[in-house]
């Protein structure tokens, strides 16, 4: 393989000395031209071929080559050739301008018809020279030919390069505790250390052309408003802002989260500010390279992530202002918290920095893996000390007999994702997965920064909406005296404002998590990707790749969790500020909910790469187990439906149906739950509301009738006793005057006269205890009037001595 690298060499190089004399060629042409004689002697019918031959030696070279060494050397032949190519295309060139020069000197052919006979010699002459420049113009488009064969080439092998580098990372690259590992560190590859000498010095070299003497006080300038920037002017920016949340904005919790706002905008300014100034005291000078300008730029843009991490970091502890701190954390854990931010923010800067001047000087792999294996190392070791800490912190302080804050759950979960994620991080770089280490210690940076500022701003936009909406201050006085809208419109508003600015942080952040990480994407280059992305270029483009599969069980999780969050805003939030009763409210967050959920599963299989109209062979599936097994299930289903919309019955209801009779608690996809009067449940399959008959006591709001049925004997007074049983109605609070109680005569029987009294009462929930007070006063009142009820008869037979005696005794 080397000997024919050094014979392809050494091709090149002969090659590359033919063109001087192409060059010396071409400007003897001029001479000749003087002279009027073209005899422009060149080798390009003879090398042209000979530089194709060459071209397909580097790609049959390169079709079965994986050494990145020898890639390398390929492609510097590529680049030589094309080089060579170029400077044969700019003398041929120049040759054919001269033979069209000399052509335009003879003129045109004469006319047939014109009567102007030409001369032999200048017929034969301008021949020549239309046959040379006709040669001329097919070895130009031979040579750009070539040349544009070896710029492809070398674009393939760079990407082959590439390739073969992201392969050897994503490999088993040995563990961190391997000679291996800090081998580039020990034993540094000569290429290494002389490209990372050479960018180093051109760094140095682009530092002191901006310490000359005529930059000299435009550099230190920069230099001091970078320090000014971010010491006096973000502290002074803050304390102006608390200013005006203190002075200017109504009390509650809108100061506080307008304040943690404001910490992580005023430190994200101050840094990259400080990071832009910086850029303009070294980069300006238009002697500085290129390679260094994008490195330049590079720092600046990781200064926004750096930014973000240190201000969400003061932000979230607010040490300064313990009272105005957002999230619930103790001062002990605020306090012992306070380093990481910044600590963490420097960290990725530094490393960040040391990749990309890695890749600026475009290392071997081997030290690109160091770089990366030292980056994942630090980070996940922070992430375990933060973790750790905060439980030394909160043990420490219920042995010393304090009450530590109450976590929620989401802030455990938050914890032992941190403390999984670290943990994970350490192991990977043990067993020797580099790459895989280094990827989660920047998803787990990234997934902070996003969550951070979900949390803050969300917040943000919650109190800001309360806040303006509440009559309790000016803004809301006034739009209820301009609108003269009830306050609980305005209520409702606020709510709903603020699901809708929640709602689009939730899609940003949900776009950041998917698009993008930790120095993988810029700001603008997620806002790019969000707007393809929601503007359908990303759904045309998806199939089922195990990265999608990923995405969809994150859209899946973040659904889930969405849809219970808007079911319980909904729920405790926006729809008891109206006036629908509670019945309604069930309903429509049931519905709600059935039809999210559907909507999502979609949205999780379009993900997947599955799109809704390619999902006909689900749809044969479900028929098919509709046919067998599923008939209630759906018909259960659809009759869930129906009820939701039709609401012949609707939660807090009281119905009998198949001897059940209960309030109904819940109506669910499939069954109803009814809670009998024990407050035990019976469930229902909604079929049956649908197909059998119910009664529905409390529909169209329905009155209780309270009617007791008794027997008195024959003797007693009818009037005297309609009256006292009417008095006993009328006398109970919970008999309705409108309509009046009444009292029927039943019947008239051998056992006694039958009597019915009657009363309304306004619900009927409330039958059963009414008539419970009715009969111990009616009782009582007929007791005291010396009235007695008809007992009944009973018949004995008893047989004596051959003959048979009936006898009436009363029960």
């Amino acid at each position: 393989m080397s000997g024919m690298l050094t014979f392809l060499r050494v091709c090149l190089l002969l090659l590359v000395a033919f063109v001087p004399q192409w060059s010396v060629a071409a400007s003897d042409s001029d001479s000749a031209q003087q002279n009027g004689d073209v005899s422009v002697k060149i080798n390009a019918a003879v090398e042209l071929p000979k530089m194709q031959k060459v071209l397909d030696k580097i790609k049959q070279q390169v079709s079965g080559e994986t050494n990145d060494t020898r890639l390398k050397a390929l492609n510097d032949l590529a680049l030589e050739l094309s080089g060579t190519a170029d400077r044969l295309t700019q003398a041929l060139t120049s040759l054919s301008t001269q033979l069209q020069a000399q052509l335009e000197v003879l003129g045109p052919v004469p006319a047939a018809d014109s009567g102007v006979k030409e001369l032999v010699d200048v017929t034969s002459k301008r021949s020549k020279l239309e046959n040379q420049k006709s040669k001329t113009d097919e070895q130009i488009k031979q040579a750009e030919a070539i040349k544009s064969g070896a710029i492809n080439l070398s674009a393939q092998i760079i990407n082959l390069r590439r390739d073969a580098v992201k392969t050897q990372l994503a490999l088993n690259a040995g563990s961190i505790f391997s000679p291996r590992f800090w081998a580039p560190l020990i034993n540094p590859q000569s290429d290494d250390s002389d490209k990372i000498s050479r960018f180093f010095d051109e760094l140095t070299s682009s530092a002191e052309l901006s310490f000359a003497p005529d930059w000299l006080f435009g550099t230190l300038g920069w230099i001091l408003a970078a320090g000014l920037v971010a010491t006096l002017g973000r502290r002074y920016l803050e304390e102006f802002l608390a200013w005006i949340g203190i002075h200017h904005l109504p009390e509650g919790r809108l100061r506080r989260s307008f304040l943690a706002a404001a910490t992580v905008l005023t430190t994200l300014a101050a840094v990259v500010l400080a990071f832009n100034f910086l850029d303009l005291a070294f980069t300006r000078n238009d002697g500085v390279g290129e390679d260094v300008r994008v490195f330049a730029d590079k720092l600046v843009g990781l200064s926004i992530f750096c930014g973000l991490i240190a201000g969400l970091g003061r932000a979230f502890l607010s040490t300064r202002r313990p009272s105005w701190r957002l999230p619930q954390i103790s001062d002990q854990v605020a306090l012992a918290l306070k380093p990481f931010p910044p600590l963490t923010a420097t960290l990725v800067f530094i490393f960040q920095a040391v990749e990309n001047f890695i890749s600026s000087a475009n290392t071997s792999v081997s030290t690109t893996i160091f770089a990366n294996g030292m980056t994942a190392l630090l980070i996940g070791a922070t992430a375990l000390a933060i973790s750790m800490r905060t439980n030394l912190v909160r043990r420490r302080m219920v042995q010393e007999g304090f009450q530590p804050e109450a976590r929620s759950t989401l802030v455990g979960l938050i914890q032992m994702a941190l403390t999984l994620i670290g943990f994970a991080i350490m192991v990977a770089l043990v067993i020797g997965y580099i790459t895989l280490a280094r990827f989660l210690a920047y998803e787990l940076i990234w997934m902070g920064i996003v969550f951070g500022l979900f949390y803050i701003f969300s917040q943000l936009i919650a109190d800001a909406c309360e806040s303006l909406f509440s009559t309790n201050n000016a803004s809301g006085k006034r739009m209820q005296a301009s609108l003269n809208i009830n306050e609980r419109y305005l209520g409702q508003v606020a709510v709903l404002l603020s699901a809708i600015g929640k709602t689009v942080l939730l899609l940003a952040a949900i776009m950041a998590l998917l698009n993008g990480t930790l120095g993988s994407a810029t700001p603008i280059e997620l806002v790019q990707k969000s707007i393809e992305f929601w503007g359908g270029q990303g759904l045309e483009a998806m199939n089922i790749v195990p990265a999608h599969v990923v995405n969809a069980l994150l859209c899946l999780a973040i659904g889930g969790w969405g849809l219970r969050s808007v079911k319980r805003w909904l729920e405790n939030d926006f729809l008891p500020k109206t006036t629908m009763d509670r019945g309604i409210r069930v309903s429509l967050i049931t519905l709600f909910s059935n039809i999210g959920f559907v909507l999502l599963i979609l949205m999780t299989l379009s993900i997947m790469g599955l799109q809704w109209n390619k999902l006909a062979w689900i749809v044969s599936a479900l028929s098919v187990g509709i046919g067998f097994g599923l008939q209630e299930i759906v018909k259960n289903f659809i009759s869930g439906l129906i009820l939701l919309t039709e609401r012949p019955v609707k939660v807090g209801d009281l119905v009998s149906i198949s001897g059940i009779e209960g309030d109904i608690r819940r109506i669910n996809v499939r069954a109803t739950e009814i809670q009998l009067s024990d407050k035990s449940t019976v469930i229902v399959p909604n079929s049956q509301f649908i197909s059998q008959n119910v009664r529905n006591v409390t529909m169209g709001n329905a009155q209780g009738v309270a009617t007791i049925t008794l027997t008195f004997p024959l003797d007693i007074d009818p009037v005297h006793v309609r009256q006292l049983l009417l008095d006993v109605y009328n006398d109970n609070e919970r008999i309705l005057e409108t309509p009046e109680p009444s009292v029927s005569f039943k019947d008239l029987t051998a056992t006694g006269i039958i009597m019915s009294v009657t009363g309304q009462v306004a619900s009927p929930r409330q039958v059963s205890g009414a008539k419970s007070d009715l009969l111990f006063d009616i009782l009582t009142r007929l007791r005291k009037e010396g009235v007695m009820l008809s007992s009944p008869q009973t018949m004995i037979i008893e047989r004596k001595a051959g003959k048979t005696e009936l006898q009436e005794m009363p029960e």
